[in-house]
């Protein structure tokens, strides 16, 4: 074992005259080179001075860690090149003589440099929900320790400051925080910027937005695409489209595009469609399909229904579904093969209608995709019987004996259900029926007859037709012409002689006026034989 004390000899009686001491070394110094603050990458020499005799033969050098001495080299001095962070440390040097060692006092070694790229925590882990609170943690070694911490957030190619300090809060965090962040770190030694932690905020669908395509007017038998967009993180995974009809939603499909090929006008509505994803559902806005078609086959009513009567008002009404509604509506009334106009509008009136408007009326419904016609729909105007005519057969001259056949004919709506055969002069009718025949026609037979036409809507008589045996007529007439002739004679005769009497009475009061006419039956027949002549 090596002595720690001083050790010297001489001669007993001349210890003044001993000789020099030697001992062990004393308790080494360490010193640093140069003195002052230790920046990572630079050199430092440590040197370790400890007095001894003989002298110090041998320098060891010792940095403490895990609660022992780990060596680090040997010699009087120790050189820690480009000296780094990991140099820092207690260090303590050893010296050694033939007498013994001694250790030195440690030294510590604070290697200064600036902070390490940081690295950035986010608390909680697992997924970030919008409305949740986000907590992003800077940690960065540094020597003398970070002094601050900047936060920033890239976007638009440009970093954006978003706030000081070693933790950066984002309380109720929704989308728009969305995106990389990263924190610089700083001491007196420089700045580092750590990497860029990507905050990815999870939600639910927003809003969703409907399209269709083509746009513009939607035209009935065109193929119409509905399509589905809505923002949401993590993206949609499912699209469901409604029709809303009757106060209720009705499903008609899934899928991002909802496609109506050849699309009718009962397609024609108001439709969303729902979004949904892991976080929830969102419903849209409702979008009005309106499809757009010619008018249909248009419908022609009748007011009033039931029977027309002559000189009554009647309205036709014309109704045609269409998209758009139907701009002009037109009236024909079909006759010899031809249609006829007979006006516009939606009602067409025939006031105080009479039987020529009867017949076939159609209306043409219009708009700006199309015209249609109706089917026809017929208006029959009932009207009593008018007068009516009567015909004779055989026609011309009537030989007593034969047959004679009266016909009656009148125009009646509906047809005359009724024909009564009349001699003037007699209360009680003689026949019914179309047709009144007399058979074996005698002169008693002759006379004025005349019909009477009857239907439901009333009755008419016919004007008187004479009918006679051949001759009759011809006599009769000429008796007729007789009287006549009789009447006019004696009225001549009887002014003749009332203007002769005074005559006569003026001249001389003794004469008549016997003698001057004289009306005897040898005179009616010669004049009878003149009328017959």
């Amino acid at each position: 074992m090596y002595s720690t004390e001083t050790v010297s000899c001489g001669v007993e009686g001349y210890e003044k005259f001993s000789s020099p001491s030697v001992f062990a070394p004393t308790v080494p110094s360490v010193s640093f080179s140069p003195s002052g603050e230790i920046i990572e990458g630079s050199s430092v020499t440590l040197t370790c001075t400890s007095d001894a005799n003989p002298p110090v033969t041998k320098y060891t050098w010792y940095k403490r860690g895990n609660n022992q001495p780990q060596s680090r080299g040997e010699g009087q001095q120790f050189v820690l090149s480009s000296i780094t962070s990991t140099d820092s440390g207690s260090y303590s040097c050893v010296a050694w003589n033939s007498l013994g060692w001694k250790m030195s006092e440690y030294v510590y070694t604070d290697v200064k440099y600036p902070p390490r790229l940081p690295s950035v925590s986010v608390s909680p882990s697992g997924q970030i929900v919008e409305g949740s609170s986000v907590t992003l943690t800077c940690t960065s070694d540094a020597n003398p320790p970070v002094t601050k911490y900047t936060w920033y957030k890239r976007g638009d190619n440009q970093l954006q400051s978003r706030g000081e300090g070693q933790q950066f809060v984002l309380s109720f965090i929704n989308s728009s925080d969305s995106g990389s962040y990263s924190c610089q770190t700083e001491n007196s030694l420089g700045q580092k910027m750590s990497e860029y932690v990507y905050i990815d905020v999870k939600y639910p669908p927003r809003l969703p937005s409907v399209s269709v395509s083509p746009s513009g007017q939607i035209v009935e038998g065109s193929s119409v695409t509905l399509t589905c967009t809505s923002d949401a993180n993590p993206p949609v995974t499912k699209y469901t489209w409604y029709k809303r009809g009757n106060n209720q939603l009705q499903s008609r499909g899934e899928g991002q595009q909802f496609v109506l090929s050849f699309i009718n006008s009962s397609d024609s509505g108001s439709y969303s469609c729902q979004t949904e994803n892991s976080l929830g559902q969102k419903m849209s806005e409702y979008v009005y399909i309106d499809v757009k078609y010619p008018p249909r086959l248009p419908s022609v009513s009748v007011s009033p229904s039931g029977q027309i009567v002559e000189g009554s008002s009647v309205t036709l009404t014309c109704t045609s579904d269409a998209n758009p509604p139907v701009t002009k509506y037109t009236w024909y009334k079909r006759g010899n093969n031809r249609l006829q106009s007979r006006g516009e509008g939606q009602q067409f009136v025939l006031s105080f209608i009479k039987s020529s408007d009867s017949g076939l009326y159609s209306c043409v419904a219009e708009n700006s995709l199309e015209r249609k016609m109706s089917k026809f729909v017929h208006i029959d105007v009932k009207y009593p019987p008018r007068l009516p005519s009567v015909s004779v057969s055989p026609s011309g001259q009537i030989v007593q004996g034969s047959s004679v056949t009266l016909t009656c004919t009148s125009d009646a709506n509906p047809p005359v259900t009724k024909y009564t055969w009349y001699k003037e002069d007699e209360d009680s009718p003689k026949a019914s029926g179309h047709n009144f025949t007399i058979t074996d026609f005698r002169s008693e037979h002759s006379g004025n007859y005349y019909c009477e036409a009857q239907n439901s809507r009333g009755r008419q008589n016919s004007t008187s037709h004479l009918i006679t045996v051949s001759g009759e007529t011809k006599f009769i007439l000429n008796i007729v012409k007789l009287s006549l002739l009789v009447l006019l004679l004696s009225t001549l005769i009887f002014t003749t002689l009332c203007f002769r009497k005074k005559k006569i009475q003026q001249a001389d009061p003794e004469l008549t006026p016997v003698e001057s006419i004289e009306v005897n039956e040898k005179n009616v027949i010669y004049i009878l034989l003149c009328l017959s002549g």
